[in-house]
């Protein structure tokens, strides 16, 4: 196996009872491994981009997380103070039960709405949480993602019923083609599990467990 890239990796802590200390602990990891990212929740936002300064690592934040049903409005809002805070990036839940009622256009706006609040300043992905999908949702979520500007696709929040699969990464790499990003996580635990990601697709994982799988990648 051939040691992973760093930029791989969203450095992750969303956990309800992250508090400052383990969050700073994962911003000083993510400045010793030059990961692509820490991602948290918005309230850490302004205190990750301080920690994060001129390091190279971006802060990303969620918004709408973990369950997506929250009004567009604010998520917009959400997103906008995310930006203000320091975003550089955000992830994004869609609308589950909107896309399964075929109400494309709820999800499409949605999507489109936090796009703009981005303004350029951070980019998008979209977390269609493909756990909870059939195959022709999954391509449809992804297909409303990329015609509402979206710079990602993302498999999972890693809290519903299930996480990142090769075969989802496979067929939403196959949907949007090679102008957008295709993030997998939940459930990514160890080196074996990235190398399947990265193989069927993903070009951004996020994980917690992200220098465990460092080492693991180094010493196989």
């Amino acid at each position: 196996m051939n040691k992973l890239n760093p930029k791989l990796f969203d450095h992750t802590i969303l956990k309800a009872d992250a508090t400052k200390k383990a969050v700073k602990a994962v911003c000083d990891e993510a400045k010793e491994n030059k990961f692509a990212s820490v991602c948290v929740n918005s309230y850490y936002t302004e205190y990750v981009a301080k920690e994060l300064k001129d390091s190279g690592v971006k802060v990303c934040t969620v918004i709408g997380f973990p369950l997506g049903q929250m009004s567009t409005k604010a998520k917009v809002a959400e997103t906008m103070i995310a930006v203000s805070d320091g975003a550089e990036e955000i992830d994004m839940v869609i609308n589950v039960g909107a896309l399964k009622d075929k109400d494309y256009e709820t999800v499409l706006l949605d999507i489109a709405a936090v796009k703009s609040a981005c303004e350029k300043k951070a980019i998008l992905k979209v977390i269609i949480e493909t756990c909870l999908l059939s195959d022709d949702e999954k391509v449809k979520a992804c297909e409303l993602a990329k015609e509402a500007g979206a710079d990602f696709v993302k498999t999972s929040t890693g809290f519903s019923t299930g996480g990142a699969d090769a075969s989802d990464v496979k067929l939403m790499r196959k949907t949007v083609g090679n102008k957008m990003g295709v993030k997998a996580s939940g459930g990514i635990r160890d080196a074996k599990k990235v190398y399947e990601m990265v193989e069927a697709g993903a070009d951004r994982l996020g994980t917690s467990a992200t220098v465990a799988i460092v080492k693991d990648s180094i010493n196989k």
